[in-house]
């Protein structure tokens, strides 16, 4: 490799926890190759929650109220539109219901070597749930016997722990998944709600995301996991998936979970269960009300810092 091609851009991004998936998703809109996330509410989650983690990075702690993300970028001709797109996107967060904290974002040349070492002393294994474990495949992980341990690489998002949106949602795949049941995992990104669920003996499971890369990375990880009862697709749940499922689970955004609620049951067996993430608390109720005047029964909700999980039936 010419040594030109080891030099990147980290873009920082300062902004709030509540934000953190939003501008993930901003981020993901353009040819991001890697994002780092440092959150203070997963240094708090583990400060609380010492005892689940394998790890406990310290210096972690001088985190202030809010999160930073580093996103990394090849030095190219479309950066500068990217760079423009972020800044625009990240202002206007607030007109869309997200704290967007300071807002700052900013650029800088950082070399790979040194963005490859330095990411990875952010994400180490993590007990998520009762039984379930993600562990970083570069990681050491001493498991008990009643540990499920997920190996992840986690490809474009990382973070300093597992956030409260997915968190929420493997404790509902603990909860409700059965051994004959069929999952469906929407938007499956590294595919690790789709691996929780077939690692929980689910008979089969299928992922689809919209994005390629996501796609490609949720195919590395079931290969890692040596998993034969899943299914990673690229597309829309709604044109590229057949048959129905016991479960389906999607940890997206309200406006996504809301325009779901209307087609989704056509894809869910009666009695089965939509597991939807990824709403801020203030979307709540009407994330809710989508359902209930869908035809759905709302069997659970669940909160988690700024965030809410609801489990609904038919």
């Amino acid at each position: 490799m010419k040594k030109q091609d080891k030099d990147w851009i980290e873009l920082t991004i300062v902004t709030s926890s509540q934000a953190v998936e939003i501008v993930s998703a901003i981020l993901y809109n353009t040819d991001v190759q890697g994002i780092a996330i440092e959150d203070s509410k997963d240094v708090e989650f583990q400060k609380k929650n010492k005892g689940d983690w394998d790890y406990f990075d310290e210096t972690l702690l001088n985190i202030k109220e809010g999160a930073v993300i580093k996103a990394y970028y090849r030095e190219d001709e479309n950066f500068p539109k990217y760079l423009k797109y972020i800044e625009d996107s990240v202002e206007n967060l607030e007109q869309f219901g997200f704290d967007k904290g300071e807002g700052l974002v900013t650029a800088s040349k950082v070399n790979e070597e040194d963005w490859e070492n330095n990411w990875k002393k952010y994400y180490k294994p993590a007990k998520v749930g009762e039984k379930i474990v993600i562990k970083p495949i570069w990681e050491e992980y001493q498991n008990s016997s009643e540990d499920i341990v997920l190996e992840l690489d986690p490809g474009m998002a990382f973070g300093t722990g597992t956030h409260e949106t997915t968190r929420m949602c493997i404790e509902s795949l603990e909860k409700y998944v059965k051994e004959e049941d069929v999952v469906f995992d929407i938007g499956t990104g590294s595919g690790i709600l789709a691996i929780a669920a077939a690692k929980l003996n689910a008979k089969k499971v299928i992922g689809v995301d919209l994005d390629e890369v996501a796609v490609d990375s949720a195919k590395k990880n079931v290969a890692i996991n040596e998993l034969n009862n899943i299914e990673i697709i690229h597309g829309d749940l709604m044109e590229v998936v057949k048959g129905k499922a016991n479960i389906i689970v999607a940890n997206i955004i309200a406006d996504i979970i809301i325009l779901l609620s209307k087609g989704v049951k056509k894809f869910l067996e009666k009695g089965g269960h939509f597991i939807s993430s990824g709403i801020i608390k203030e979307r709540k109720e009407e994330v809710v009300d989508a359902l209930k005047e869908n035809g759905f029964k709302i069997k659970e909700v669940k909160e988690q810092g700024e965030w809410v999980c609801v489990v609904a039936s038919l």
